[in-house]
């Protein structure tokens, strides 16, 4: 009977961790019921792992409540399941709950434990743990050390985090990545790459972090050597690497490089395989202005998904063929793919580019009866582009009022352009007042609207915009002029 009893839970195990878990999982319960295995600490543990790793919580929960007597192996489960799921509060009552029961922690306790903190981001019921676990001497565990470090690390408190560095003997990559992540997630790259130099092995995760903090930084150059260097290490790049690296070739213009990693991404199957390395080329065409390239990759995609859908949208915008861009638009919205806030700020900058004024104040109003998104200040700043590109320049003064939210200075500047164009003086000076209140420093408003005094010869007015940025200390930029 022993032995028959041990088949059936070997046989259980194997049809947990089978191709066909996820569509099987009622099934498998039912089976380990059936058997009357709902008592084995062993089978429950593995099933609520597998539950976490398919996302399914409740149901890993409602298995754990009604288990009665649950040991280490299943308290184990359940908080590195929720440690990965969340919520991630539940890890810390489970531990709590763990204890009052009596049942001591082991060295598997700590780590997902750690992990649920980092997440929650709280450094001092982190240091609650991390006082249990020097409490109970395990420290040394190379595991527990690397969540101790990505505790400090999450939270910026870098002194705590490289005392434990500094208390690490064998400190493997895992640690070095966390240590150079925190501290440029402080802001302090160069100190990340201090420490990245320092490494004597490096892993892809290490380059790609550190080309991403680089970019992050405004350092695309350096970033792009990093790169290099990366390539000169004969660094095998992954998905990563070519959708980190992309966006930093499209913002320097470096069109060969970015051509090489297409034809890279190609031969090495990450095209095929990662939807996001389809996204990142699609995008780096659309901004170098390649768009017929573009638009072949983007046909050509193995699999598409909303992003794929808004970077060609907006690519569209961008390149001058906003027609084309609604149609898109409206061929992803006939397909089944439901817009987000993004695609929406694609395609009403396609209708500002394109000048389509009733098809733009449509899809506008679309945003809000059909898709429940309720619009944006860069949805705002679309509308009001369109409005004053096409001479509408009180309306689009009107939309400015009507929101709910403060408008910025990029609301009010688009308007002062068009009160240029359309020579609404009146307008002119009202957005100008509103921009003094909230960038009283930037001059290229003041020339701005002396431009437009010029233009309409009230040379009193220029005379009056010119003493008025004296008195207020506000100088010209190098390229900016005041006709007159």
């Amino acid at each position: 009977m022993g032995r028959a009893w041990v088949e059936v839970e070997k046989k259980i195990l194997s049809l947990l961790h089978g191709h066909k878990t996820r569509t099987r999982l009622l099934e498998i319960h039912a089976h380990f019921l059936r058997h009357n295995l709902h008592r084995s600490n062993q089978i429950l543990a593995h099933f609520v792992s597998v539950c976490g790793s398919l996302h399914n919580m409740a149901y890993a929960n409602c298995v754990f409540q009604r288990t009665q007597y649950p040991n280490i192996f299943l308290f184990n489960s359940m908080i590195k399941a929720y440690s990965l799921n969340g919520p991630f509060e539940e890890s810390l009552l489970l531990f709590s709950s763990m204890k009052h029961r009596g049942i001591w922690p082991d060295e598997y306790t700590f780590a997902p434990l750690l992990k649920a903190c980092s997440n929650l981001v709280d450094s001092a019921i982190g240091r609650c743990v991390h006082g249990e676990v020097i409490r109970v001497g395990f420290e040394c565990y190379g595991s527990i050390r690397i969540g101790v470090v990505e505790l400090y690390t999450s939270s910026c408190r870098m002194e705590d985090a490289m005392k434990v560095f500094d208390e690490t003997c064998n400190r493997d990559v895992i640690v070095w990545n966390l240590i150079i992540r925190g501290f440029c997630k402080r802001g302090d790259v160069d100190t990340g790459l201090y420490f990245f130099r320092q490494m004597s092995v490096r892993s892809v995760v290490s380059w790609n972090s550190m080309i991403s903090f680089l970019a992050h930084s405004g350092r695309d150059s350096e970033a792009l050597e990093l790169f290099h260097e990366m390539r000169d290490h004969y660094f095998k790049l992954d998905e990563a690497t070519v959708v980190t690296v992309l966006p930093i070739c499209a913002r320097l213009g470096a069109v060969d490089v970015g051509k090489w990693l297409h034809s890279y991404a190609e031969s090495t199957k990450l095209y095929r395989d990662f939807v996001s390395v389809g996204n990142a080329l699609v995008d780096f065409y659309c901004k170098c202005g390649i768009l017929e390239t573009a638009s072949r990759l983007f046909n050509e995609m193995p699999r598409k998904n909303l992003v794929s859908w808004n970077a060609m949208v907006l690519g569209m915008a961008f390149n001058g063929k906003g027609e084309l861009g609604v149609e898109l638009f409206e061929e992803m919205i006939n397909e089944g793919v439901r817009p987000d806030e993004a695609s929406f700020v694609g395609v009403l900058a396609c209708c500002a580019h394109a000048g389509l004024v009733g098809k733009g104040q449509d899809l506008f109003a679309t945003m809000t009866e059909n898709h429940h998104i309720v619009p944006k200040v860069e949805h705002v700043g679309c509308m009001v582009d369109l409005l004053g590109r096409s001479g509408c320049v009180k309306e689009a003064y009107g939309l400015i009022r009507r929101i709910p939210m403060r408008p910025n200075a990029a609301l009010w500047g688009a308007l002062l352009s068009s009160c240029r164009t359309h020579g609404d003086v009146e307008l002119a000076e009202l957005a100008v007042k509103e921009l003094k209140s909230l960038e009283q420093w930037n001059s290229g408003n003041y020339v701005l609207l002396s431009n437009i005094y010029a233009e309409e010869g009230r040379w009193d007015e220029v005379e009056k915009v010119r003493v008025l940025m004296r008195d207020k200390s506000v100088k010209k930029a190098p390229g900016q002029s005041a006709i007159g």
